[in-house]
């Protein structure tokens, strides 16, 4: 693997593994997707990838609407990165009959006590299942520790290492009751993906116990045995890294990027989500996909197919009763036929019409 070129790696790995593999490199979190019965299969897949493919310590989270953040962090620790306590000495208290002095003793002792802290290592990778169900308070500690590397808790200093992760690892429905990640969260994730249960598992199917309970074997579409994984080195992801930077991008493919955003931002389906963050977001990954693709320039079809990973999640389609349209006279229920059945992908698809530059 580390004589590989980078523009073998789209051929060599499977879609899970380039998108951990495009975030690692970025240092961006991703957010999967997949079927309501394919999340614990997808859950178990990453972490096979994790420890097989980058030699990565993970954490898997079954995530509800009861975790607490005693569990969350519980959950999120690695098991060998309790490095002890800091404990101060205690103060002894002169014999005396002083009660003052007993008094200033005691509050010592429990000063001394609020002291003791633990400092526990985050496991490089954390996939959170179904994490839309947990509470708001949760996802915005989740938020801290994406954007600081750091969490700090009634009991302990949790800290994170260059390489982490955080995947949110929800199940896609258009039910508009399904709970949805909080908004600052959503925008600081990277990219979103999606994953078929039918498009397979690399890991899963080279076990013999990898089916989840229920699931039909006849349904599955095993693939001829493959060779022993081979892992993806650190230097790797540097070299990956350096390359993505190097890429360069034309003025009129810029101003094509330029273009997708603005018509996102117009599109009278889209109430908002395309923030200033997402435009980096965009930027930086189509180059990282050009990288990825064995090119120094940057393409439009590769800004197309980046746009589609980047804006998907974050995309808030508009209600009928906010079109703009509606201060000049048009008709509220001719506007609810336009924007009915209107999602994301619909969007972005409209908006990818346009000409792209030669």
């Amino acid at each position: 693997m580390a004589d590989w070129d980078l523009s073998d790696l789209a051929q060599e790995l499977s879609d899970l593994e380039v998108a951990l593999l495009l975030c690692l490199v970025a240092r961006g979190h991703p957010l999967l997707e997949t079927t309501d019965d394919g999340i614990d299969d997808v859950a178990k897949e990453l972490s096979l990838i994790c420890s097989n493919k980058f030699d990565f310590s993970c954490a898997v989270l079954d995530c509800s609407s009861v975790t607490s953040m005693e569990d969350f962090c519980n959950e999120i620790a690695a098991s060998d990165s309790r490095k002890g306590q800091v404990q101060p000495p205690r103060s002894r208290a002169e014999s005396s009959n002083n009660f003052s002095m007993l008094q200033g003793s005691q509050e010592s002792r429990n000063r001394s006590r609020s002291l003791i802290r633990t400092e526990l290592e985050v496991v490089n990778v954390v996939v959170a299942k179904n994490f839309n169900h947990v509470d708001e308070y949760i996802q915005l500690q989740a938020l801290e520790l994406i954007h600081s590397k750091k969490l700090t808790t009634a009991k302990a200093d949790l800290n994170a290492s260059e390489h982490f992760l955080f995947v949110p690892l929800v199940a896609r429905n258009t039910d508009i009751l399904q709970p949805g990640l909080n908004t600052h969260l959503n925008d600081h994730l990277f990219i979103s993906h999606f994953h078929d249960p039918k498009d397979g598992y690399t890991y899963l199917e080279d076990g013999n116990d990898w089916l989840s309970d229920g699931q039909s074997i006849s349904s599955v579409v095993h693939k001829p045995a493959s060779k022993p994984h081979a892992k993806v080195p650190q230097l790797l992801l540097y070299k990956f890294q350096r390359e993505g930077d190097a890429v360069t991008v034309s003025a009129e493919v810029l101003r094509y990027q330029q273009d997708i955003i603005i018509f996102l931002r117009l599109s009278r389906a889209v109430a908002g989500g395309i923030t200033t963050k997402s435009n980096n977001y965009f930027l930086r990954f189509s180059k990282l996909l050009a990288a990825l693709h064995g090119l120094d320039y940057l393409t439009p079809s590769i800004a197309a197919l980046a746009a589609k990973k980047v804006f998907r999640h974050r995309i808030i389609i508009a209600k009928p009763e906010d079109d703009r349209s509606l201060q000049y006279g048009s008709d509220l229920e001719t506007v609810s036929r336009v924007l009915a059945n209107v999602g994301p992908e619909e969007i972005l698809e409209s908006v990818l019409a346009l000409e792209a530059p030669l």
